[in-house]
Formats: C-alpha cells, structure tokens, sequence
C-alpha cells in the first residue's frame, strides 16, 4: 500500500503571503484533493486535467458563494502554478 500524497510538502515551495492565507491555501488544497479522490480515485495533482478542476469549481462548490468560488479558484492557480502546466480551466 503506498503512502497518501502529501500535498502540503507540494505547494510548499509556491505558498507566500502571511501564514492565515498559506493555511487558506492548505485546507482548500486538502478540500480539492479529498473531494477529487473521491470522484476519480486520484490523489496527486500531477494527475489531474482541466476536467478535475472543473467539475470541483463547477459542481463540488456549486451551493458555496462566489468569494468562496473565487478563494478556490487562486488555490486551483497556485496547483496549476506548481505543476507546472496549465490543467485550470479559464
């Protein structure tokens, strides 16, 4: 059995800002990667395509409101941002 994909030591080297906004982008990564597992069975953002992100911006936070939308979208750019492709959607 392997061991789960430890997201946190992922975006750390991409996380600025004061420590409330890095904590932000945690939790929220965490939320996107157990809500992404879930649906696909894929835990590593190197897996994921624009169609992951998506259908959590699209359908997972469809009851949140659009602060909430947009927080998740700059942790979703953060993601993009650290693997180094662009797997967000526009």
């Amino acid at each position: 059995m392997s061991k789960p994909f430890d997201i946190a030591l992922f975006l750390s080297g991409t996380l600025s800002g004061s420590k409330a906004t890095q904590k932000r982008h945690l939790r929220q990564a965490l939320t996107m990667q157990a809500a992404i597992q879930r649906r696909w069975n894929r835990d590593n953002p190197r897996t994921w395509q624009c169609k992951h992100i998506r259908w959590f911006m699209v359908y997972h936070l469809k009851d949140h409101s659009e602060a909430t939308r947009y927080y998740y979208r700059l942790t979703a750019l953060l993601i993009c941002k650290r693997v180094g492709r662009n797997i967000c959607p526009p």
